[in-house]
């Protein structure tokens, strides 16, 4: 789990060095796709709901948390909230994230959450935790690639 922590806090100090400014946070490609400031919505949502994982994975055993994520980011309507707004808001929620891994009980890394939609997909906190990164990467290189 420390190489995922270790690895959050790298995106977080790589995202504040990306010229922000200079993103084009609201072009679609197409109407069915997101903007960049919506896949950054879909981030602070998946922040949201890894940071409820990590914190009930403490104290209950097996519980159920998933997401619709395109339902959570069109409900959210992202597209219409500044994206100061949303920058602020994402890197609070991982500062928290963090937080909470780094001080997480070594007896509790193992607890697992369902996070299936249609069956049961247990995962233990410590894939959690290395999934997020990669979701957190995948998504930040989107953001800061040219499309």
């Amino acid at each position: 789990m420390d190489s995922a922590i270790i690895g959050i806090e790298q995106v977080l100090n790589s995202f504040s060095s990306l010229e922000l400014s200079q993103i084009n946070w609201e072009f679609k490609v197409d109407a069915s796709k997101w903007s960049k400031k919506e896949i950054l919505g879909h981030l602070i949502d998946s922040a949201n709901i890894n940071l409820q994982r990590f914190v009930r994975c403490t104290y209950e055993e097996k519980f159920k948390l998933m997401y619709e994520q395109v339902e959570y980011v069109k409900v959210q309507q992202y597209q219409n909230v500044p994206i100061e707004d949303l920058i602020t808001l994402w890197r609070l929620l991982n500062q928290q994230l963090v937080r909470v891994l780094k001080n997480y009980p070594e007896n509790r890394r193992e607890a697992v959450c369902d996070t299936g939609k249609n069956e049961i997909q247990l995962h233990t906190v410590e894939f959690l935790a290395k999934d997020y990164l990669a979701h957190l990467i995948h998504h930040l290189n989107q953001i800061s690639s040219n499309y």
